[in-house]
This record gives C-alpha cells, sequence and structure tokens, in this order.
C-alpha cells in the first residue's frame, strides 16, 4: 500500500486499542477507502478478532433496515440468547413479527445486546463499506450503536464516499479522512504497477486520475490503446477531461460494458439493480439476491469476479455496477426489473420497490402492491420509504378517486413526519381541476393548518363537512379516511376549548353510530370534559393499550394524551420513554413531540422538576426547527406553568403574556387556560390570594365546573386556597363540595387526591375534616402528587397548629418543608419553614432526617415497610440498582447496616425531630 503511512498507523491504533470504538473512513470514490478496509480486517484477524463485513447497496437504499440485517446477518443466531423483549424488536424490524415500529433507542440497545453476546468469547470487528448507500433506518441505528461502543470489546469502521451525502454527515462518529495520493505516492504507485509506461503517457495519467488510486490502476490499460503521433503523445479519447474522475472512470467500464452480449449485459444489468456484490447475506424477508449466470465473458474483461466462497459472479467495483445500471435503456432497465419482482415475489418490500420501477402505465395492481409495502414500512419506522411508495401507488392508481385517496395518505404520513412542504406540495397534487377537495386531502390540509398556524376556526369547519360528506356518502365501518378525520376533529376540538365547537363535534359524531371507533370514543370523552364524561375512562385507556401491538404510532401517542387527562399518565411513561428518540429518529416527527411532551407533563406531576425542564426545552428547539408553531406554543405554556410552580415569576409571565398573545386571538382556549392558570399559580407562589383568585375563577366559576375547561379540575386545589385566603369561606366550600358531588375522586387518583383536601380544608367540623385528610394522605396513589400532597401536608399542619397545638402540627408541617424543598418550590418551602418556627420548631441542618433526600427518605420508607427494590423501583419509575444505591447511601446516614433496622431507626428520627 503506497501513500497511507498515516492512515495505517491511525488503524492499527483503533485495532489495537483496550476497547471497543468507532471509525469512519471518508474520502472520493476510488480513494482506497475498501483497501484500507481490507488492510483493518487482516489486522483484526491477525490479532484474534472476529470479522464481519458487509456494504451498502443503492438498490436497496429505500427498504428499510435492509443495511442493518446484512451486517447482522451473520449474529443472527445469538439473538436465541437476547430476552423476550429484545427478539421481538428484531422480528419486528426485520419483517417477521408483529409488533409495534421499534425505535432507534429500543433498536439500538437491542443490537447493542446482540453484539455483547457475540463478543464474549472474542473481540468483533464489523466493517461496513459503501456506508452512503445504506438505508436511513439502518444509518440511525448503526450510528446510535457506535456511539455507545465504549467499553465493549466491538469495533465498527465504516467507508464512506464523501461526494453523497446521507445520515452519516450528522452521526457524529470519529472521522479519517481518505484524500487522493500525493504526487510523489502517485508516481511510485504507478511505477510499481506500470513499470512499462512510456514518459508521455504516465504523466497524461497523473494528470488525468488527480492522485485517485483506481484511476491510477484503470486508466493506463486504455490509454494504451488511444492513438499517438510520431513525439509519442496520447490523446485520451475515452474520457470527457472536465468530469471528475469517478465519472471518467465509469465511461471507461461503459465502453468495456457495450462490448459485451446482449444476454451477458442483461445478466449484469438485473444483478446490479438487484445489489450483487454487496454481501451474500439476504434482506429482510428475502432469500438471496439475483444469481447472475454464463457471465464468464465479464469476467474476462475484468468486469466480475468469482466470490472465492460462494463460486457467485460479484462485480469487481461498485463503479462497474453504476456504468452497468447507466449504459442501460430505459426499456433494459424496465425488463430487468419485472424479472428481479417475480424473483422476490415472495416479500412485499422489494416486490414493489421493482414493480414500481416496471410500470409505465398505471397499473391498479402494483399501485396496491406499493400501499401494502407502504404499510409494510410503516410499521417498522420506515416514514421516508412509506412517503415515496405512497406517492408512486397514486401515479400508477387507475382513477383520480385512488389517486387522490393515495396522496392523502402520502401527505399524512408527511405531515406526521414534520415535512409540512412536502405535505402541502403532495395536496395540491391530489386536487384534481375544477374538483373540490377530497376527504383524504382535507386530512391533511386540516392537520397543516392547525398544527403550523394554530387554526381552529375554519380547520373545524373544513373538517366536519368532510365528515357528513363521507358519513352521506354511506361509507365502511373500517374506513380509514373517516377515522382519521374525526380523530382531527377531535383534536381541533380539544385544542378550541370552546363549548359551542365540542357540542356540535359530539352532535356529529353521535350521527356517525357505529362508524365511530372505539379509540375515537375514548378521545372524545378524556379531551373534551372529564367531569362530565371521564367515569370509566381510564378502564377504557387501559383496555386499548393492551392492544398495544396492533396500534398506529399515532394512536399511541393519543392514548396517552387521554391517560394525562385522567392522571394515569404515570403507568404508561416506561413505554413512552422507550419510544421517546423512535418516533423522531424513525421519522415520525410528530408523535415523537408529541411523546416528548408528554414524557415532560408526567415529570411535572411526580416531581421530577429539573428533568422536566430538561424535555420541555428539548421539545421546545424539537417543535421550532420543525414548523409546529402549535406544540412549540403549548410547550411554552407548560414551561410557564413549570417556571410558576417553582416561584420563578419573570420567567412565568414572560412565558403566559408570549403564549396568550399568540393563543387568544387564534380562539385556542387550551392555550389560553393554561395561561389563566400560570397566573393563578404565579400569584399563590408570591402569596398574593386576591390576584390568584381573579385568575382561578376566569377558568371557572366557584361552585361549579365549566363545561369542556380542562383546567377547571386541574386548578381545584388553587380556586380553594385563594378563596380561603382572602375570606371567601363560602365559595371554597362551594367549590370542594361541587368537586365532591361530580365524582371527581372516581375519575383519577389526582382529582381523588385534591378533591379529599379542598373538602378538608373547607370542612368547619374538625372530625370531618381529619377525616379528609386521612383520605387524601393515604391514597395509594398520592405520593405521585408530591405537589398537590406537601399543600394538603401544609395546611394539615396550619390546622392542626390551630386545633391541636404546635406539636402535633410538625410532622406535616416537616413534610410539607422537606417535599417543597426536594421539588424546588422555594417560596413554598419558604411558607412551610415560616409555619415550622411558628410551630416552635428550630430546624436544625445537622439532624440526621433532614439530610436524607425526599427520595432517600421516600425509598427508606418504603423499604422500612417490607417492599422489595423491584416494587419500590415500580412505584417510583427508577430502577431496582437505582434503589439499591439509594439505600446504600440511607443506611451509614441513619447509622445502621441493614433493612431490618430501618423502621427503628426512621421512628427514632420522628421521635427526636418531634423533641
Amino acid at each position: 500500500m503506497v501513500g497511507r503511512d498515516g492512515e495505517r498507523a491511525r488503524l492499527s491504533a483503533f485495532v489495537t486499542a483496550t476497547e471497543g470504538q468507532a471509525l469512519v473512513l471518508r474520502g472520493e470514490t476510488g480513494t482506497g477507502k475498501s483497501a484500507l478496509l481490507d488492510l483493518v480486517a487482516g489486522l483484526s484477524t491477525r490479532a484474534g478478532h472476529e470479522v464481519i463485513r458487509s456494504a451498502g447497496v443503492e438498490a436497496e437504499s429505500g427498504l428499510p433496515f435492509a443495511g442493518l440485517h446484512q451486517m447482522l446477518h451473520a449474529l443472527l443466531p445469538w439473538t436465541d440468547r437476547l430476552d423476550a423483549v429484545h427478539r421481538t424488536v428484531f422480528g419486528t424490524a426485520f419483517g417477521q413479527g408483529d409488533g409495534r415500529p421499534p425505535s432507534v433507542m429500543a433498536l439500538g440497545i437491542a443490537v447493542l445486546d446482540l453484539l455483547g453476546h457475540a463478543s464474549a468469547a472474542r473481540p468483533l470487528l464489523l466493517v461496513l463499506d459503501d456506508a452512503q448507500w445504506l438505508d436511513a433506518s439502518s444509518t440511525e441505528v448503526i450510528g446510535f450503536v457506535g456511539r455507545r461502543l465504549t467499553g465493549s470489546s466491538v469495533r465498527l469502521v465504516v467507508g464512506l464516499r464523501c461526494e453523497v451525502a446521507s445520515g452519516w454527515d450528522t452521526s457524529a462518529l470519529p472521522e479519517l479522512s481518505v484524500p487522493a495520493l500525493s504526487d510523489t505516492a502517485a508516481r511510485e504507485l504507478l511505477e510499481l504497477r506500470h513499470p512499462q509506461m512510456t514518459a508521455p503517457v504516465r504523466r497524461l495519467v497523473l494528470d488525468q486520475a488527480r492522485g485517485n488510486p483506481l484511476a491510477l490502476l484503470e486508466l493506463p490499460a486504455h490509454l494504451h490503446h488511444a492513438d499517438t503521433d510520431e513525439h509519442g503523445s496520447a490523446e485520451l479519447r475515452l474520457h470527457d477531461a472536465s468530469l471528475p474522475v469517478p465519472l471518467r472512470l465509469q465511461q471507461v467500464y461503459g465502453a468495456l460494458i457495450r462490448t459485451l452480449g446482449n444476454r451477458v449485459r442483461g445478466e449484469l444489468l438485473r444483478g446490479a439493480l438487484d445489489g450483487v456484490a454487496a454481501t451474500s447475506a439476504p434482506a429482510p424477508g428475502a432469500g438471496r439476491r439475483y444469481h447472475m449466470r454464463d457471465a464468464e465473458e465479464a469476467v474476462t474483461s475484468g468486469l466480475l469476479v468469482v466470490d472465492p466462497l460462494s463460486g457467485d459472479f460479484v462485480f469487481r467495483h461498485p463503479l462497474v455496477r453504476s456504468s452497468v445500471v447507466q449504459t442501460a435503456t430505459p426499456n433494459e432497465r424496465r425488463a430487468a426489473h419485472t424479472v428481479l419482482a417475480d424473483v422476490h415475489r415472495d416479500n412485499v418490500e422489494r416486490r414493489a420497490t421493482h414493480l414500481a420501477a416496471s410500470a409505465v402505465d398505471p397499473d391498479e395492481a402494483v399501485a396496491a402492491a406499493l400501499e401494502a409495502a407502504a404499510e409494510s414500512a410503516t410499521r417498522r419506522g420506515g416514514a421516508v420509504a412509506a412517503v415515496a411508495w405512497l406517492t408512486r401507488a397514486a401515479e400508477l392508481s387507475e382513477t383520480p378517486q385512488e389517486r387522490s385517496r393515495r396522496l392523502g395518505s402520502a401527505a399524512y404520513v408527511a405531515g406526521h413526519s414534520g415535512r409540512f412542504d412536502q405535505a402541502q406540495r403532495l395536496l395540491r397534487s391530489a386536487q384534481a381541476p375544477r374538483a373540490g377537495e377530497s376527504p383524504a386531502s382535507v386530512v391533511t390540509s386540516a392537520y397543516v393548518a392547525l398544527f403550523e398556524d394554530g387554526d381552529v376556526r375554519q380547520t373545524h369547519r373544513q373538517v366536519s363537512a368532510a365528515i357528513e360528506s363521507l358519513r352521506d356518502r354511506g361509507v365502511g365501518q373500517s374506513n380509514e379516511v373517516l377515522t382519521r378525520l374525526v380523530d382531527l376533529l377531535l383534536a381541533i376540538s380539544q385544542y378550541a376549548g370552546a363549548p359551542a365547537r365540542w357540542a356540535e363535534t359530539r352532535t356529529l359524531l353521535c350521527t356517525l353510530g357505529e362508524l365511530a371507533s372505539s379509540r375515537s370514543l375514548v378521545y372524545q370523552d378524556a379531551w373534551g370534559d372529564v367531569v362530565r364524561h371521564g367515569a370509566g375512562v381510564r378502564e377504557r385507556v387501559e383496555r386499548e393499550f393492551a392492544d398495544l401491538a396492533n396500534l398506529e404510532p399515532w394512536d399511541v401517542t393519543r392514548l396517552a394524551v387521554a391517560a394525562y387527562h385522567v392522571d394515569t399518565l404515570g403507568q404508561y411513561r416506561p413505554h413512552l420513554q422507550r419510544s421517546a428518540e423512535h418516533e423522531i429518529e424513525t421519522g415520525f416527527v410528530r408523535n415523537g413531540m408529541t411523546t416528548q411532551h408528554l414524557i415532560m407533563l408526567d415529570q411535572i406531576a411526580v416531581g421530577e422538576w429539573d428533568e422536566a425542564e430538561r424535555t420541555g426545552k428539548l421539545c421546545l428547539a424539537l417543535t421550532l426547527s420543525h414548523g409546529y408553531q402549535l406544540l412549540a406554543q403549548q410547550t411554552r405554556a407548560y414551561l410557564g406553568l413549570l417556571a410558576a410552580l417553582r416561584g420563578q415569576v419573570e420567567h412565568a409571565r414572560e412565558l403566559q403574556a408570549t403564549v396568550d398573545t399568540w393563543a387568544r386571538p387564534r380562539g385556542i382556549g387550551f392555550l389560553t387556560q393554561i395561561t389563566d392558570t400560570i397566573g393563578t399559580t404565579t400569584a399563590l407562589a408570591e402569596g398574593d390570594y386576591e390576584a390568584a383568585y381573579l385568575h382561578a375563577i376566569g377558568i371557572t366559576p366557584p361552585g361549579t365546573f365549566h363545561p369542556y375547561a380542562h383546567q377547571a379540575p386541574r386548578t381545584l386545589l388553587d380556586l380553594v386556597e385563594a378563596a380561603l385566603h382572602t375570606g371567601r369561606t363560602q365559595q371554597a366550600h362551594q367549590h370542594a363540595q361541587a368537586a365532591h358531588h361530580a365524582g371527581l375522586p372516581h375519575i383519577s387518583p389526582r382529582l381523588a387526591l385534591t378533591t379529599y383536601g379542598a373538602l378538608a380544608m373547607t370542612t368547619p367540623d374538625p372530625t370531618q375534616a381529619d377525616h379528609y385528610y386521612h383520605q387524601a394522605q393515604t391514597h395509594p396513589h398520592a405520593h405521585h402528587f408530591p405537589y398537590e400532597l406537601a399543600r394538603i401536608h401544609l395546611a394539615h399542619g396550619i390546622r392542626q397548629r390551630h386545633t391541636h397545638g404546635p406539636k402535633t402540627a410538625r410532622p406535616s408541617l416537616t413534610l410539607a418543608a422537606q417535599t417543597f424543598q426536594r421539588l424546588g418550590a422555594a417560596t413554598w418551602a419558604e411558607r412551610a419553614q415560616a409555619e415550622l418556627r411558628v410551630s416552635g420548631l428550630v430546624t436544625r441542618a445537622t439532624t440526621q432526617l433532614t439530610e436524607l433526600t425526599w427520595q432517600e427518605r421516600r425509598i427508606a420508607d418504603l423499604a422500612a415497610s417490607g417492599l422489595t427494590n423491584k416494587e419500590i423501583g415500580e412505584r417510583m419509575h427508577l430502577s431496582p440498582r437505582t434503589v439499591s444505591s439509594h439505600l446504600y447511601r440511607v443506611f451509614p446516614k441513619l447509622g445502621i447496616t441493614s433493612r431490618a433496622a430501618l423502621r427503628d431507626a426512621l421512628a427514632r428520627l420522628e421521635g427526636e425531630q418531634d423533641d
């Protein structure tokens, strides 16, 4: 190897490194990346590593996870050692199961687990050439894996053409540039390989090759056939000197291809279009690639070689394969694709790809095959491929109606992928001249108008009219377009937050009868008015989630939104966390944004406020970068509410004003209710109870819950406390009673906690008040809502101080102070500390009890009650290992060495605190 001393040294260090890592070799076609990959493979083999090689194939760049399957094909027997979850992930990704599309994170972790098992006996090197042709899904997963190889015995080295844009450009993996050879090295290589070359020809080759090793090796053989004059000068006739080196080489190969017979050229073309020469591993769900036969003539010409392992004909270089396709006529390519479609008749995606390329005229059978391929890609997480196949299916549709429907579906997927511009272009294409907007097109046009600009007025009329049109036409019960329209209308109604709008929506859905799906009816009752329609929603959400494997990505997020409205989001959060990166990195950006947003809301609810702020900021950046203005404002609103909870009043009011200025003119009641809640919460944090009361009654008047005001039940405790502190005792009691009579405790655990707390605060009878405080504080889900629980502890402590004396009040006040401190609710913590001082307790920073963090104290209490680490982790959304780590820190703080001593130690500390 000439002129590559620096690259060889870097690769040698790469192989001998003490732990796994990844490296990308990037250079122009023909600069010798493959030779360097051969070098690193040889070094690794001699070092005792197992080497697995694969290569990207342009013909498979549209097939989701084709490249990943190829790379892992030799390792798939190791999947038997994986757990059931990871086996399911692989089965779904590779088209062998019916589960949900795996996320990049889930599939990446499964791949890391697989590699860990495979490399347990000896180190493993994965060599990936021509990675620029890898499909986008595989690129994302392999990039995820490559960034996490540190500490393992697995290495990944990737060869990549620099002139082709790909997902590797943003993979953040270490790179080694492979430039053209220096003039000195180029001369040395030429003299080694062509020592008999005349000086004039050598000068011409050096000038034309420009240091490209492949050109240095290939061009001389063809220059010898050119004419020379009496001075020995040669004229380069086969190439245009102004072209880049790779294109000039394609012309060289093209000239050789044209000398072959028609039959052999046909074999080469079918092989090239099916990706021959990448590897002998099959693509997902398919057999081997096309098997070229009787092609010895191409071997003699130097275009093919024989694979020493399989005995198959393979292309000598990827440029040969590209040249074969470039030199074929359109009719020859279509004929080859027809043959290949039959070869892959048992694989829905590969067959559809070849059928689409072979078709010229509209063909409903081919269009249907492409639509089936798009559905398969959607299930496996390939949004880009799904849009492309649906668009091609529309082009091949035989009727305007089917063309419009398929373009509408393509636009729908594009919209969920955050490609608003593409969705709009597809919609414009879907409109027939002098024809009204089709129902399928309405889905996306209204979707874009809603999320891009917050249009709830026009979109509600537009979608309602489309639903009526389909209903009057007598569509079937499983009509996909109708279901999409209904779900979109419910989302529009939710954001509008107007009783009149919701009344129109519910009336329209009633006329549909059984045409409305069970999930749509869940969304209707959860997203609208849980006070009046929330009974039984929790159970209905659970039933729908039980069929998780068959849910579309967007239905999972919609059901999670329903779970939020009935305060059971926490039980689905592990699934959302597993899916957080998936929806974004596999293309469904809209669902990814909502997933992140829901995680933030649950983090706020359970008191993980630092994490919630980080999640919210990531979500805001994502929504802004993709033009989802509605979701961006919604994220700002909840970030403002979080700031208000923490007493960051200036930041809260800044976000409140930003959101309110955008949302109120558009009539987006969902957001203006949150801005009113920010005002209430900020005023409570400051102790301005009059302002808090005025903000609260702007959401709902005391003694009732305004219809379809989603913040009305959520601000129950706020209105009651503000009323009590401003002397409006009767209004406070009426509101608490209204919550009780409306059955709020049966709708959600949070509403049960706040209803019992509100009743306790407003009931004049001390015995009855203690009963309600006990109901609130001992509710089985109370610890899931620490902020509300701490407020109830604080109110209880204040009441106990007045009715039973200071000493009785201290435990409740201490719990409130510790929780507020742990949450970072500074003003509430100060208020609780002030009440403790009034009760006669001087807080001591050295007291062991206060040395325990809130989380440590909670874990200690649960462990003392006899729960295992696993059971504690399930309650607190922590891993058993994290629980164990917390207990490891708790024991020395308490001066004990075992779990058995926990109960006595905690009781002793409580007694010391009381004293």
